[in-house]
């Protein structure tokens, strides 16, 4: 177990929240419990698990919270949320330096989390590989439906999962809905099938790409298509959104160059899902985009793509916006884990 989690090193963390640059020592007389070599061990671990940074050498030693402990801190959501909106300590604006500095140099999953991924990618190859193209394909039609069906219903869409199986297998709409609802499943069945058929189009990710694939996923819906011009405001949080263009568009370049700079493909395709949804960059379709983008960075690379079927809309929403109030990513990345690994073990 982390020691971040046992009850000494989340009193080391807060102590060094509130007293950076402290030595060994420092820390042993600030908690007052427990021997010291119990607070020599707990420091280690946590040097480990990359959540405080050491300078200096033996005596003169100093620790310090790590940037990534800002990013991947484990935050309790339910707590979280027991505040009311504006009761909650939340970083109201846009960071740049989150993108230009913080993420360039974090590590956004330990190694256990990624040898994880990686194994469950070895058994996706596995699998596909017995596959016939045919039988592939079925599979893949399978997802996409779960996907568009997901990816609407995270936004309010009203289909069912079978009336949306029915209506992108037989174009047969639900009686009763709106023909928005159906628009936007078709829209995502369009978008996606088009990556499929260019799994290179966003290699490298570039602004205009971008902007591509959400014009597919806001056709003949009422939906302003390119960068906004003006500011939007997000449902449930204080957090404010960049609100002119320029900027919009200097946030999108430094995601794209950070994203394209990346080796680790999850990495690629987590910040895409997240930074997306952080710049909203579009009046509306932000998330849609983000959830279709981050795919095709998968798809690109032959990796398992991801349906988000059985996660709850409100606990992906909460992750977000846990992201947007205070740039910690643990909870969306665990989202991304296991929707990745039910991906793996349910198609294919």
């Amino acid at each position: 177990m982390s020691s971040k989690r046992t009850p000494v090193g989340k009193d080391i963390i807060k102590f060094l929240q509130e007293n950076p640059a402290s030595s060994s020592a420092d820390i042993y007389k600030g908690i007052g419990k427990g021997s010291y070599s119990t607070i020599k061990r707990a420091i280690s671990m946590l040097q480990e698990d990359r959540q405080i940074v050491s300078e200096g050498q033996r005596k003169a030693t100093r620790y310090r919270v790590s940037i990534a402990n800002q990013l991947l801190e484990p935050i309790d959501m339910e707590a979280y949320f027991e505040k009311e909106i504006d009761e909650r300590a939340i970083r109201e604006r846009f960071d740049f330096q989150l993108i230009r500095e913080i993420l360039p140099q974090s590590e956004l999953f330990t190694a256990e989390e990624i040898n994880s991924l990686i194994q469950l990618q070895e058994e996706f190859q596995q699998n596909i590989a017995d596959l016939s193209r045919d039988v592939h394909q079925k599979e893949m039609e399978r997802l996409a439906i779960d996907l568009s069906w997901k990816s609407s219903q995270i936004e309010g869409n009203t289909y069912s999962l079978l009336e949306t199986e029915r209506l992108l297998r037989d174009k047969e709409t639900a009686a009763g809905k709106p023909k928005d609802d159906a628009t936007m499943l078709l829209n995502h069945k369009e978008a996606l099938n088009f990556i499929l058929e260019h799994p290179d189009y966003l290699q490298p990710l570039t602004i205009a790409g971008i902007e591509d694939i959400h014009s597919m996923l806001i056709k003949d819906l009422a939906a302003e298509r390119n960068i906004r011009q003006r500011r939007v405001g997000i449902s449930g949080t204080n957090y404010k959104p960049l609100d002119n263009e320029h900027q919009i568009r200097e946030a999108l370049e430094a995601m794209c160059e950070l994203i394209n700079g990346k080796e680790n493909v999850f990495e690629k395709s987590l910040l895409t899902l997240v930074l997306l949804s952080y710049i909203q960059a579009f009046n509306d379709g932000n998330k849609r985009t983000a959830r279709i983008v981050a795919n095709a960075i998968l798809i690109a690379r032959a990796y398992c793509p991801i349906s988000f079927r059985t996660i709850d809309s409100v606990e992906y929403k909460k992750a977000m916006l846990i992201f947007y109030e205070q740039n910690n990513i643990s909870a969306f990345k665990k989202i991304f884990i296991e929707q990745f690994r039910f991906a793996v073990k349910t198609y294919f």
